[in-house]
């Protein structure tokens, strides 16, 4: 990839977090930004791919748009792949992952669009199929009404995968999609943060980088690393600039959570991040939590399906949930991650929708009741 020219970049994104994702892009100095379902386009040079895989909280992926056209038969796809500029993504004998997506199309057959990828791009670098196992530069296919997209993938792992988080629970909040409701609640770090149903600490964790100002991509690799053109000297610069620009934590974060051994994962994620003296924890049930004064924000991804672990009934749990919220936190804005409306209803807490979202692939809501007094961190007990 060439450091002077721009190329067509898109970040990919879960549904609901698209707005969210192009103010962090517009933050970043990017503009002529197209928002779509599922992403953004955008048009960046090199130091822009670097710096959104580094900065961006809420993308899955960020990719090189490297072909869009038309194609009915396969013996036209081979020429058309043959021709595109493998050698500046991808070096002699790392293995080409496709992945592919087809739909209204001639070009039907996902094995087969990959298998002709892949030996265009084989013959292109005068090299044979190395095997993969599992590694290698990840190429995106869609096809689509007979139009085929091609995309390098920039990230590797998904973005979400921070490099701090190795302990995880049964059913973890990705890190894009808790980063992206703390945004959607427009929480800028500068007030109290709580979250006393937090699991092993996925909200904690992303509000404590946020309110450090901290890159969430500092502690992991990123697949343009391998790529033949890599900068270690510019990526280096955007590091460095990107930890002089961090801050002191302004306001404090609780959490808390009945599973000491939630608890446990979330101080040892924390520890890798560096951010032990940032969140203070306590064990217990939300209902013995004391009256916290002041306001701020509580954010709760509360259990349900496998992840509730008790018998009663749901209905009656968000009820609960409700009470214990307005109780232990009286003048704080509260927000729930809640896969049902009937279940926000069932709160009792004034909530308004914020977003539809996906989690795990289930479709959830993001309700929150709205602001209510003024915030001062220094009324926050610890």
């Amino acid at each position: 990839m060439d450091h002077k020219q721009p190329e067509s970049l898109f970040a990919i994104v879960s549904p609901g977090l698209e707005t969210v994702c192009a103010r962090e892009l517009a933050a970043l100095g990017l503009t002529e930004l197209e928002i779509v379902p599922g992403g953004i386009g955008f048009a960046g040079r090199l130091a822009d791919l670097y710096r959104g895989n580094l900065h961006l909280r809420v993308a899955s992926r960020l990719v090189v748009r490297l072909a869009r056209f038309r194609c009915r038969a396969f013996p036209d796809l081979y020429r058309a792949a043959i021709r595109l500029p493998w050698g500046r993504f991808i070096r002699p004998g790392t293995p080409l992952l496709c992945r592919v997506t087809c739909r209204n199309s001639r070009l039907i057959h996902t094995g087969r669009v990959a298998e002709t990828l892949q030996a265009a791009a084989d013959h292109a670098l005068g090299q044979t199929a190395a095997p993969t196992n599992g590694h290698g530069q990840l190429l995106l296919a869609r096809v689509i009404d007979d139009m085929v997209e091609l995309s390098i993938d920039s990230s590797g792992e998904l973005l979400h995968r921070r490099g701090y988080r190795t302990s995880v629970a049964a059913a973890p909040l990705r890190e894009t999609l808790a980063a992206g409701i703390l945004r959607l609640l427009d929480w800028q770090g500068t007030e109290p943060l709580a979250d006393p149903l937090c699991g092993t600490g996925t909200f904690l964790l992303e509000g404590a980088l946020l309110a450090a100002n901290r890159a969430p991509g500092l502690q992991r690799e990123f697949a343009f690393m391998a790529w033949p053109g890599y900068r270690p000297g510019l990526w280096s610069q955007l590091c460095q600039e990107a930890q002089q620009a961090e801050r002191p934590c302004p306001a404090p974060l609780l959490g808390g959570d009945l599973d000491a051994e939630a608890l446990a994962a979330t101080r040892a994620n924390l520890a890798r991040a560096g951010l032990t003296t940032e969140v203070v924890l306590q064990q217990g049930p939300l209902a013995s939590q004391p009256v916290h004064p002041g306001g701020g924000l509580v954010v709760c991804n509360p259990p349900y399906g496998k992840r509730l672990l008790t018998d009663e009934p749901l209905a009656d749990y968000y009820s609960r949930l409700g009470r214990d919220l307005q109780r232990a936190f009286p003048g704080w804005r509260k927000a729930l991650l809640c896969p049902d409306p009937i279940l926000a209803r069932a709160s009792g807490l004034p909530l308004g929708e914020v977003a539809q979202l996906v989690n795990g692939g289930l479709r959830v809501w993001l309700y929150a009741t709205p602001p209510k007094i003024p915030c001062n961190p220094s009324t926050f007990p610890l």
